[in-house]
Parts: C-alpha cells; sequence; structure tokens
C-alpha cells in the first residue's frame, strides 16, 4: 500500500467514526430526511456545507474548533450517505 492508499484508508476510518458518532447522537435523521424530501435533502445539506467551505477559506473561522478539514469530512459523508440511500431504493 502506497502513502496515498494509506491516507485514503485513514480518512475514510475517520469519516466512519465520525458516522457512527453522529448517527448516535442523531438518529436516523438524514435517512428521515431523504425519505421525505428525496435527493433534494442531501443537495440542501452539501450546498449548506460547501458555502461553509467558501467562508472558511476566504477569512478566520468565529467557531473556535471549525476546520475546513470537517468541513471537507462532512461533505465526503455526505456523498457517501446519498449513495446509500440511492442504491437502498435500487434494491427496493
Amino acid at each position: 500500500m502506497n502513502e496515498n492508499e494509506k491516507l485514503f484508508k485513514e480518512i475514510a476510518d475517520e469519516m466512519l467514526e465520525i458516522y457512527k458518532a453522529k448517527n448516535h447522537d442523531y438518529g436516523d435523521s438524514v435517512h428521515k430526511t431523504f425519505e421525505t424530501f428525496g435527493l433534494t435533502s442531501f443537495l440542501v445539506r452539501i450546498s449548506d456545507k460547501l458555502n461553509r467551505l467558501t467562508t472558511l477559506t476566504q477569512k478566520q473561522a468565529s467557531v473556535k474548533d471549525e476546520k475546513i478539514e470537517d468541513t471537507l469530512l462532512d461533505l465526503a459523508n455526505y456523498s457517501i450517505l446519498a449513495l446509500i440511500e440511492l442504491k437502498k431504493q435500487t434494491k427496493e
């Protein structure tokens, strides 16, 4: 495994841990919102994260622990969760 593959795996493992923690805290809210609003629910969440990313790249965050890396991880997780919902729909 080369260095990029190792980093990719580390990031993917971190994303899974974030997913588990947030799913524990928030319940299955992402799935429930998807059931109500469809793919638009992910477009809104991803759009919010993109707006946050834009802001973070243009000025220092007021929230002390807010990092660009956190926002990028959230974007990646939302993308994966959207894919999961789409895959579940095609199986039904």
